[in-house]
Order: structure tokens, then C-alpha cells, then sequence
């Protein structure tokens, strides 16, 4: 259980559910299987797998929830050109233009005949709320797959008091001040990532992976005002990472200083190594993540 993305919303009061009531929450807005006429279906399911039975995976005082969405897959290609020839025989039978309206009910009357033939593709989306610090932390650098979360989240329990992570200084100034200075703050290394913008709207970009941060090339792009948007980070030689200037993570990675930390364990079960992941990857973030924010000045 590997979180491979990282956007942090702050809990803006305190939560009022434990494992067990929220459990019970979640539960009533299970997952059910789509049925042949709807286009998507979502709901709660317990993040062990469909074996197991609890909506709610408490690990180390760690609440894990995973939300999982059916969609029904219809290609747009194979939608347009059945379309097509339903809007021909008409024109042909009937020696009338097809108006616009006309063409999108005939459009959606399609879509309803294939639904039914169409094949499903299956997504879960996992995120943990760490209550002692206030967080919850969703595995998704995607807007769309946080809202999906926050907003199941939301209607399962009325109401769901979060907010983004807001710190004191702007973080694509502090990334930049970082990659002029040729070095981050105390306990992070660069990375081999980076990505730059110039201030204009119409402003050119720059991606760079694999490469020097610190050379010549890049201090060009900085000296012509370009501004850091995105930057590979290591911490401790524990965790390597790419941040961008919303504070989202991305490319989250546990070096193996920490995956050797497994080999230790006694477990003998799947489950046994889950929780043992679990644990470690939230362990590891709950003591990187407050160094991160305390580099951008703290939370504002």
C-alpha cells in the first residue's frame, strides 16, 4: 500500500467520527455494481479488497478509505460514427436536413441502446485521514479524483469541514530562491526534476528530467526570469518526490533505505503486509510533511 501522489487538505475543525462511525456512514453509500443503463456508478469499498468486509482500515490511529467508480467505456469514435449513419438514412428517407437539436436526442437515444453493451473499467481511489495531525491525505494530484473523494466524503457525512493547504511564502519563490541557491532546506537534497515558467500568461516552459539542476543551463533560464512551478526533491534519503507550486506531490517514491525496513517484519499474510506498508508510508509522512510546510514559512 504505496501512495503514489499526494494532495493534503487540512481538517478545519475537529472530526467528529472514529473508525467505527465512520464505517457505518460509509457503509450506507456502498458501492454497487453500475447497472446496464447508467453510464457511471461510485461508492464506498473496504480498501483491503473485496474480501474483506470493513469500510474504515484503522492502522497506527490512521483511518484508510478507498471510493471506488465504474464507468461504462463507449468510444467516442464508435458513437459518432453510428451517429453518422442514423443522420444520413434520415437525411436520404426523409430529404430533410438534420437540425442540431434533433442531432444531440438522437445522440443521447444512442448512448442509452449501447450502454447496456458497453464494457466497464473499474478505478479506486484511497486517501487516510491522520486525525492527530488533521489531515487528510488523498492519493490523487488530480483535481477531479480529489473532489470525487471529498465530495462522496461530503454526502456520506453531511459535511466535511476541509480546506487546501495554505502556507506563509509563495511556494514557487521559495523553489526558485532554492534552485538560484543551488540547494534546499536542511534535511532535503534536489532532485533531477524541474519544471520553469516565465511570468507572462503566453509564457514559455521548461521541463527538465534527469538532468543537473545546479548547471549553467539552468541558471540561464532563472537569470531570464523563468519561475519554478515544479521540483524533484529527496528527503533524507528516505523519500524522493516532485512538488509543485500548489503543494501538490507528485511521483511519490520510498527509497529503499525505507522499503528495507519490511524485510524486518514477521509477517506471513497479505493482510499482515498491508498494514505493515501502511504503516511505514504514513509514519514517513507524518515526519516529512511538517518539514515541508515549515520550508514554505508554516501554514499561513
Amino acid at each position: 500500500m504505496w501512495f503514489r501522489n499526494l494532495t493534503i487538505l487540512r481538517l478545519t475543525e475537529p472530526f467528529p467520527f472514529n473508525a467505527e462511525s465512520l464505517a457505518a456512514r460509509l457503509a450506507a453509500r456502498a458501492f454497487q455494481p453500475c447497472p446496464s443503463h447508467q453510464p457511471s456508478a461510485t461508492g464506498w469499498t473496504p480498501p483491503l479488497g473485496r474480501k474483506a468486509v470493513d469500510q474504515v482500515h484503522q492502522v497506527s490511529g490512521r483511518l484508510l478509505i478507498c471510493l471506488r467508480t465504474e464507468e461504462k467505456v463507449l468510444p467516442a469514435l464508435v458513437v459518432n460514427q453510428v451517429l453518422a449513419e442514423r443522420i444520413a438514412l434520415i437525411e436520404d428517407q426523409q430529404g430533410r436536413p438534420v437540425r442540431r437539436r434533433e442531432k444531440q436526442e438522437l445522440r443521447d437515444q444512442l448512448v442509452q441502446e449501447l450502454l447496456p453493451r458497453a464494457l466497464s473499467r473499474n478505478r479506486l481511489g484511497y486517501a487516510y485521514l491522520d486525525l492527530a495531525a488533521g489531515w487528510l491525505v488523498v492519493d490523487s494530484a488530480s483535481p477531479r479524483g480529489v473532489e470525487e473523494i471529498t465530495g462522496a466524503l461530503r454526502e456520506a457525512l453531511d459535511s466535511l469541514p476541509v480546506a487546501p493547504l495554505r502556507v506563509a511564502w509563495s511556494p514557487s519563490a521559495v523553489m526558485t530562491a532554492w534552485l538560484t541557491e543551488g540547494q534546499a532546506p536542511p534535511a532535503f537534497t534536489l532532485g533531477d526534476v524541474c519544471e520553469l515558467r516565465e511570468d507572462s500568461a503566453a509564457g514559455g516552459v521548461v521541463r527538465c528530467r534527469g538532468q543537473d539542476l545546479t548547471g549553467e543551463e539552468m541558471h540561464g533560464h532563472l537569470q531570464a526570469g523563468k519561475q519554478v512551478t515544479r521540483l524533484g526533491l529527496i528527503w533524507n534519503e528516505r523519500v524522493a518526490l516532485v512538488l509543485d507550486e500548489t503543494l501538490v506531490v507528485r511521483r511519490l517514491q520510498f527509497l529503499d533505505v525505507v522499503r528495507e525496513a519490511l524485510r524486518e517484519t514477521t509477517a506471513e499474510s497479505m493482510e499482515a503486509v498491508f498494514d505493515a506498508e501502511f504503516a511505514l508510508m504514513t509514519g514517513e509522512l507524518a515526519l516529512l510533511l511538517p518539514g515541508l510546510l515549515e520550508s514554505f514559512g508554516g501554514a499561513a
